[in-house]
């Protein structure tokens, strides 16, 4: 009986000495968290895309605050969430943010089934990154869109989807969020974040094929050539051609559309436009000639 009771004190004596060092321990390590980082979070969206360039929306929340510790929340922006959530959160830690223009997911490839004919068969593992470890794919073009859908696998918000006409991913623009999540998983950076421009209006160059212009033009039909007529049509040096491949810098781009009148393959494409209106252009009559002659038939 003696031996029970003697084990019980000394179980008892380690147990309240382990619970009081684990107390000091704890005070003394104590790690003490900002508040505001729990508040912060709650007005985040919570999708955790990884669009904002942080892990998740808890990175984001830390980012934040510790920017509105240095004084500017600038350069930070929540792309699910958009201006609406930005503002939130900065009225909550009392800082001010730029107006940031909203920005949507580009599919930088024209080259659908009529344009791209398949010339061989792929039978691996369907998706784009096994089968762009495996060679150019099912057509002649190393650097055009696989068809697999990783990005629509990718995408968290139902914004894009197959078209299976075409072979391509098609963007709706009303549920993009700009999150990068596509652009990521495209394994041939045919996907680019661009910003809406006034009326969701854009202009880009629909290729990324770098080949030369009888390569890529034998390859695709609406390939870019890189023959640097739209290059010389632009008024605003909004356009660039490196390695045989134009590129249309949206920031300087004032959506004239006179590169895209002059692209010979029509390799640049445009959204949200009016239809432009064709001229018709009837043969005009010579009335002084028919007049005189009548005069001098009279005569």
């Amino acid at each position: 009986m003696n031996f029970i009771l003697i084990a019980v004190i000394v179980l008892g004596t380690i147990a309240l000495v382990s619970s009081v060092v684990l107390y000091v321990v704890s005070k003394k390590f104590a790690v003490k968290e900002d508040p505001r980082l729990e508040q912060v979070l709650s007005i985040l969206p919570g999708a955790n895309c990884g669009g904002c360039g942080f892990p998740g929306c808890s990175g984001m929340s830390d980012a934040l605050v510790k920017a509105a510790d240095n004084g500017s929340l600038d350069g930070l922006l929540c792309p699910v969430g958009g201006q609406e959530t930005m503002g939130r959160v900065a009225d909550l830690l009392g800082m001010a943010i730029s107006n940031t223009e909203p920005m949507a997911a580009v599919v930088r490839c024209n080259g659908s089934c009529e344009m791209r004919p398949r010339i061989s068969e792929y039978n691996g593992l369907r998706n784009c990154k096994a089968m762009n470890a495996c060679g150019a794919g099912e057509t002649g073009c190393g650097y055009g869109c696989l068809g697999c859908g990783d990005c629509v696998s990718a995408c968290q918000f139902d914004a894009i989807h197959m078209n299976r006409e075409t072979g391509l991913p098609e963007v709706d623009e009303d549920k993009c969020t700009s999150c990068g999540a596509c652009v990521k998983a495209c394994p041939r950076h045919i996907i680019e974040l661009r910003k809406k421009g006034p009326k969701n209006r854009r202009i880009y160059v629909s290729c990324v094929n770098k080949d030369r212009g009888a390569i890529a033009s034998k390859a695709c039909k609406a390939a870019c050539i890189g023959c640097g007529k739209c290059l010389k049509e632009c008024q605003f040096d909004a356009i660039t051609i490196e390695n045989n491949l134009s590129y249309i810098d949206f920031t300087k781009c004032r959506l004239c559309r006179k590169c895209e009148s002059v692209c010979p393959t029509h390799a640049i494409a445009s959204t949200n436009f009016p239809q432009r209106k064709t001229v018709v252009e009837t043969p005009k009559t010579n009335t002084d000639n028919s007049i005189n002659k009548e005069e001098t038939e009279v005569k």
